[in-house]
């Protein structure tokens, strides 16, 4: 088996043992160019043998193949197990042991859920498409436990120094929540600098979720390590994978 990337993350969190969850840098791969070398999305244009190869080298750290999906930047929460080709969601839960839950990122925040007793487990792609339009709180009820018994890790993702964005990105999250007004700063003319670890924080905080760990990774700044598309424009795909061991 071949040694684990060293800037690989392995959460560091309270979900019990037998909860397993893994970020991938865009290191440890064979990819080339804009892609080196870790690339795992099959969609940004990128050589399909390479990226085939690439998921045969992270198969070698998991129970069984990642249960991938097709991300669309929505709110639509699916049951891993039943995933036998890639369908369009942007989460997935796992109840069942050595089944793993994986979505894929660069730049957008992969946020990885787990239930105290280590009963079921989910990962969720939020971009800020898909966390204004309720992706945290549809996985939250896809889980079907109580909030407070759930933890959330959120992983590397474009920081509040580097993430413009405009006027109606702001008013679409200011329109639910108030508080989120925090979240955003004036950059110039019409344009915000948004934090989405903050957003992403305000949403669970609501949704009654209040052990969340991690963040504050930037992708967008730390181009030896993360994969960034609103850095590069082309770029590949870190995972983000949570699953439960026998």
């Amino acid at each position: 088996m071949p040694n684990r990337p060293e800037d690989w993350i392995v959460p560091d969190w309270a979900a019990p043992q037998r909860v397993r969850a893994l970020i991938t840098s865009r290191n440890g791969g064979v990819g080339t160019g804009p892609y080196a070398s870790m690339n795992l999305g099959l969609r940004v244009d990128d050589d399909p043998h390479t990226v085939a190869a690439n998921r045969r080298l992270l198969k070698h750290f998991l129970p069984a193949e990642p249960r991938w999906l097709e991300q669309v930047h929505g709110t639509t929460v699916v049951d891993a197990q039943s995933v036998t080709h890639p369908v369009a969601a942007d989460a997935s839960i796992a109840k069942n042991p050595g089944c793993v839950s994986v979505v894929t990122v660069a730049d957008c925040l992969p946020i990885l859920f787990a239930e105290r007793t280590g009963k079921v487990v989910a990962a969720a792609h939020a971009g800020w498409r898909g966390l204004a339009a309720g992706i945290i709180e549809n996985t939250i009820r896809a889980l079907e436990t109580s909030p407070q018994n759930l933890l959330a890790y959120l992983g590397p993702a474009i920081g509040p120094s580097a993430f413009e964005v405009g006027d109606e990105v702001r008013d679409a999250f200011v329109a639910v929540d108030r508080a989120a007004i925090n979240a955003f700063h004036p950059h110039k003319p019409g344009k915000w600098l948004a934090d989405l670890f903050m957003l992403a924080r305000q949403r669970l905080a609501k949704a009654d979720v209040l052990n969340v760990y991690g963040g504050g990774l930037c992708t967008y700044s730390n181009p030896a390590r993360f994969f960034s598309h609103r850095r590069d424009k082309v770029s590949g795909r870190m995972a983000a994978l949570i699953w439960i061991e026998d």
